[in-house]
């Protein structure tokens, strides 16, 4: 029998907030990039120059990653919704 001391929880440190102005619009960029590659790979099994596989992997990253986007954009509106629903 092997006995392991107990290490205490230590409290999460967070990173600080990013303070760049552009990191909503390079995320804005990406999702666009996820979903282009997903566009592109459609096109490309359907004039036979990619797989099937591929066409459904793109189209099912860019689906998750639409997702997240579309969550995490309900998130911040109902975040802001409460801000102006408070009394000063």
């Amino acid at each position: 029998m092997r006995v392991e001391l107990l290490q205490p929880d230590a409290a999460p440190q967070g990173t600080a907030p990013s303070t760049d102005p552009t990191g909503f619009a390079r995320a804005l960029d990406a999702i666009g990039a996820v979903l282009g590659a997903a566009t592109q790979a459609e096109d490309a099994y359907a004039s036979g120059a990619a797989s099937l596989q591929e066409a459904t992997y793109r189209r099912a990253e860019a689906d998750v990653v639409l997702s997240v986007a579309t969550a995490a954009a309900q998130r911040a509106a109902q975040a802001v919704q409460t801000l102006l629903n408070m009394q000063i």
